[in-house]
């Protein structure tokens, strides 16, 4: 199992596309931090002007804090949509190559090599939130230094310096269970579809459709609880002047099923199926 992980690592830096992605993501960011360099503080004042006449707020409201919750909020699509294109081609690729089949040739149980690719998944995932969040604290604090933080979720929510720090670390770590689903999520699509360009479009329309679904009513408590596309905007829970960490552990558990399940489904499927 460690020699099929650690060659599955090294496709996965090999080929190319991977570091455009990864260029991608920093670029929007980039884009969100220039954008709000010439313009933030504009909306800002407009949005404030009548709460700064009543209250003091310790230095910039436009400040890294605020950019990186900007910057979280940009990326809570694009970020698992450069994901699922990422981790889907890892099967998908050796498909279109061929190379599954010379696998399969080996001494090498089936199984074994799809957990393989689901192991490095969920580990490039966690590693691209990691960057993604150093960077943008780095980049936001460098830039636009500290402040407090102000949130509208139903209602203005203020967060001195350092709780809005805590909140945001809490955020992408909570954030980084949805990205691992989408991530394990298309790789599960690539064992149904096999060819790139199906797996990239069904996967995409997978996303746009969580993302839709999250804001629907379904009129049932149990169902708006437990449906994975409830699930994946718990970190905004850690915006709230209250946090209900009962909720976001009950969220991240149900995730952690959900991705579970979709780890056994694409190995089961595979292990089963005729590579032809």
């Amino acid at each position: 199992m460690r020699a099929l992980v650690a060659s599955e690592f090294y496709k996965l830096f090999k080929q190319g596309k991977t570091y455009y992605a990864l260029a991608a993501l920093f670029l929007i960011e980039s884009v969100v931090l220039i954008s709000a360099y010439f313009q933030g503080a504009t909306i800002i004042d407009i949005l404030l002007d009548n709460l700064k006449q009543s209250f003091y707020f310790e230095g910039s409201l436009l400040n890294g804090n605020l950019l990186v919750y900007l910057i979280l909020n940009s990326l809570w699509f694009n970020l698992p949509l450069i994901l699922m294109i990422i981790v889907s081609g890892m099967l998908t690729s050796e498909y279109k190559d061929r190379t599954v089949q010379a696998v399969m040739l080996q001494p090498v149980s089936k199984w074994k090599f799809m957990l393989s690719k689901y192991i490095v998944a969920i580990i490039f995932t966690l590693i691209v939130v990691v960057l993604v969040a150093l960077s943008s604290f780095l980049l936001s604090y460098g830039i636009f230094g500290k402040g407090d933080l102000i949130v509208y979720l139903n209602a203005l929510n203020f967060f001195e310096q350092e709780d809005a720090f805590k909140r945001l670390i809490w955020a992408f770590f909570s954030g980084a269970f949805s990205m691992v689903f989408f991530s394990v999520a298309s790789l599960t699509l690539a064992v149904f579809f096999k060819e790139t360009t199906k797996t990239w479009i069904v996967a995409a329309l997978f996303l746009i459709l969580s993302n839709i679904l999250l804001k629907v009513d379904f009129g049932y408590s149990f169902i708006n609880s437990v449906l994975f596309v409830k699930l994946n905007d718990t970190w905004q829970y850690f915006f709230y002047h209250v946090i209900d960490w009962k909720l976001i552990g009950r969220n991240t558990l149900m995730l952690t099923i959900y991705i579970g399940a979709c780890i056994a489904l694409g190995v089961y499927v595979f292990d089963k199926k005729d590579i032809g």
